[in-house]
């Protein structure tokens, strides 16, 4: 196979643009997933990606073409190879794994009844794309099913959030440049908007039946108009000297009080059936 080593490719500017334009993503409907453990999640779920980049080192060696044969089989999506030098030039971290894949960007898949959302996420403004793919990554091990994006949050799509959240996007519905007001006023269940000045906690509420929590900006918190449009705002009770908590940090901490209250409720009235 010829190895591209040119940065006046075609392919390779395409590559650099998807790697550093948010607009050019959503233009274009693609982006990258850097790494095996991102690849091999993405193919589980949805199948082929466009493309496969591998470096040469990478491809040349032979437990590497052992994992594509386990992963691909005969059917082998396109390879292209290029030199490592340009691969360190394009990949978007800076220690490359040797293997990048060009993907479709999911479609967003529509339900016959958004009433029956159970468990769902709002957030406004999240402007770090690690604290956005940490808060996918804890939403989707809680078994949350939505997540809706304001219009000033940072891309879902980047690969620094796609790597970020280590698969977590391809088993959640994620809705972008959303009015977070219209939907928290049409959630059939209980809005919690999280707020330091709360004066209830996280552990002083039921989470039973529909809930969708409620994230804001990691410096300025939720909107006055946001919190307003919540059924009720909470806090998680910090005992400690720190005065606010990293958002990917609080989001996690009550997606999996909603995952410990359900088990709960589910344990009790097991036992109560008996």
């Amino acid at each position: 196979m010829p190895v591209i080593t040119s940065r006046e490719h075609p392919l390779i500017k395409q590559l650099i643009k998807l790697e550093g334009s948010s607009q050019y993503r959503k233009r274009t409907g693609l982006t990258l997933l850097d790494g095996v453990h991102l690849i091999q999640i993405y193919c589980s779920v949805l199948g082929m990606p466009e493309n496969l980049i591998v470096g040469q080192a990478y491809f040349e060696d032979i437990e590497n073409k052992r994992f594509l044969d386990r992963l691909f089989g005969n059917a082998r999506p396109k390879i292209t190879i290029v030199s490592n030098a340009l691969l360190r030039g394009i990949s978007p971290v800076k220690t490359p794994t040797g293997i990048l894949a060009l993907i479709a960007i999911p479609e967003l898949r529509k339900e016959s009844d958004p009433r029956k959302e159970i468990f769902s996420v709002l957030l406004e403004a999240i402007q770090d794309p690690g604290n956005l793919g940490s808060i996918l990554r804890s939403a989707a091990a809680a078994n949350v099913r939505d997540v809706y994006l304001s219009k000033q949050c940072t891309d879902a799509w980047s690969p620094k959030t796609l790597r970020a959240s280590m698969g977590a996007h391809f088993f959640l519905h994620i809705h972008e440049n959303c009015d977070l007001q219209k939907v928290a006023q049409e959630f059939s269940g209980t809005v919690l908007a999280t707020s330091i000045q709360a004066t209830k906690t996280l552990f002083e509420i039921s989470l039973a039946g529909p809930i969708a929590f409620v994230f804001g900006n990691e410096g300025a918190g939720l909107s006055k108009e946001m919190i307003q449009a919540a059924n009720e705002s909470i806090s998680i009770p910090m005992p400690g000297k720190t005065e606010s908590l990293n958002a990917a940090a609080a989001a996690a901490i009550c997606f999996f009080e909603k995952v410990r209250q359900d088990r709960a409720s589910t344990k009790f009235s097991s036992i109560g059936t008996k």
